[in-house]
C-alpha cells in the first residue's frame, strides 16, 4: 500500500525546491573565495595573526567583489560564466589592486600575476563547473 500525499514519511528535495536563492549563494561563494585566496596567501608565507591578517589582505579585493555584485548584470544572471563570473574576477582583481596600490599594500608583479591567476581560475571556475553539472543534470539518462 502506498502512502497517502498526507503522510508524515519525509520526502527527498525535488529539483527547484525553495532554498537559499541563487545569488545568495553564488555572492557567499564568491566572498569565501576572496577570503581563501588572501588566507592562504598569508600562510604560505608565514604571516602572523592569521585571522586578522587575513581579512586585512582580503578587504581591497572583497570591496572590489562587491563593487561587482552591485552591477545589475552580474545580480541578473549570478551562476553564468559571462557576465558575472568575469565581472566578479575584475572587480575583485583591478578594484582590489588598485586600493592595495593607494593603501601603500604591495603591488609586486608576482602578486599581480599570481592573484589575477587564482582570483579568475576561482570565481569563474567554479561557475563553469556548476554551468556543466546543471547541465549534466539535465540531459535525459542513457544520452
Amino acid at each position: 500500500m502506498r502512502p497517502s500525499p498526507s503522510s508524515s514519511a519525509p520526502s527527498a528535495p525535488r529539483a527547484g525546491a525553495p532554498g537559499i536563492r541563487p545569488g545568495i549563494a553564488a555572492a557567499l561563494a564568491d566572498a569565501v573565495i576572496v577570503l581563501a585566496f588572501a588566507a592562504t596567501g598569508r600562510a604560505s608565507h608565514g604571516e602572523a595573526d592569521p585571522v586578522l591578517g587575513a581579512l586585512a589582505t582580503a578587504w581591497p579585493f572583497a570591496v572590489g567583489l562587491a563593487l561587482a555584485w552591485a552591477l545589475p548584470l552580474v545580480r541578473r544572471r549570478p551562476l553564468s560564466v559571462w557576465p558575472a563570473g568575469v565581472l566578479a574576477w575584475l572587480g575583485a582583481y583591478a578594484v582590489g589592486m588598485l586600493l592595495r596600490a593607494v593603501t601603500g599594500q604591495g603591488t609586486a608583479v608576482p602578486f599581480l600575476i599570481v592573484a589575477a591567476s587564482v582570483l579568475g581560475v576561482a570565481l569563474i571556475g567554479w561557475r563553469a563547473v556548476a554551468l556543466g553539472v546543471r547541465a549534466a543534470r539535465r540531459r535525459p539518462a542513457g544520452h
